[in-house]
């Protein structure tokens, strides 16, 4: 299903998803990588929803290109950075509002919302965290967490928001993940255990950067696994 989210910018598109079952149920918000709202984040949507969750995967760059998926080639990539560029902190944060209040409107969901990113999307999952007050937020090999190199990790590195999370975050990265090195890792596990997060560092080991969107990644059933039981103990 292809919703309509007002913002105060216009409509954003995105995928909406739902369990089978007639009945109310808790919402999450899935955030996308650099590639936009392809195929890979609809299918961890629809896993989620199976899950029994209504769930909703915004289209972050609408303002820009809406509707974009772009291939994950040097040219899509290539795009997806200049794409990257063009969102802005208070830009993600309104859109994730928007998306709340969506879901919250919805007859068939009850009340409480969480979110899950992936890449580009952990990095707005995290940010969203530290102000809307989610009870879960996963995090999949989120990059750009300590230092200013994209527009919504500026002025300050988003990390440094990290004492404005007030529930439960679940970082999963792999150990040979490119893009997040092991300084990276650390600083941000240290930063979560400073500022008294309720947190799960999770790294997994021979993991590369992307896993969820290799369908025959060896990593699939330990981090939905993972995945499912944060989002059932803080969402019930």
């Amino acid at each position: 299903m292809n919703p309509t989210v007002l913002t105060s910018d216009g409509p954003m598109g995105g995928y909406l998803v739902r369990p089978a079952g007639d009945g109310v149920y808790p919402a999450v918000i899935v955030a996308h990588q650099l590639f936009g709202l392809t195929e890979d984040v609809r299918a961890v949507a629809d896993r989620i929803a199976g899950m029994g969750y209504v769930v909703l995967a915004p289209d972050y760059y609408h303002r820009a290109d809406p509707g974009v998926e772009l291939p994950a080639t040097d040219e899509g990539r290539a795009r997806g950075f200049e794409l990257i560029a063009t969102l802005s902190r208070t830009g993600v944060l309104e859109d994730t509002r928007a998306a709340v209040d969506y879901l919250a409107a919805r007859d068939d969901t009850s009340g409480a919302v969480g979110m899950v990113g992936l890449s580009l999307g952990g990095h707005l999952a995290y940010l969203a965290a530290t102000q809307l007050g989610f009870p879960i937020t996963v995090v999949l090999y989120a990059g750009w967490l300590t230092g200013t190199d994209i527009p919504v990790s500026s002025p300050e590195p988003t990390l440094d928001l990290t004492p404005g999370i007030k529930g439960k975050l679940v970082y999963i990265v792999g150990d040979r993940d490119h893009a997040i090195t092991e300084e990276q890792r650390t600083a941000i596990a240290e930063r979560l255990q400073a500022d008294g997060i309720r947190h799960e560092m999770v790294v997994l080991a021979g993991a590369p950067h992307a896993f969820l969107a290799q369908e025959d990644s060896p990593y699939h059933a330990e981090t939905w696994q993972r995945i499912e039981r944060a989002l059932a103990d803080e969402l019930a």
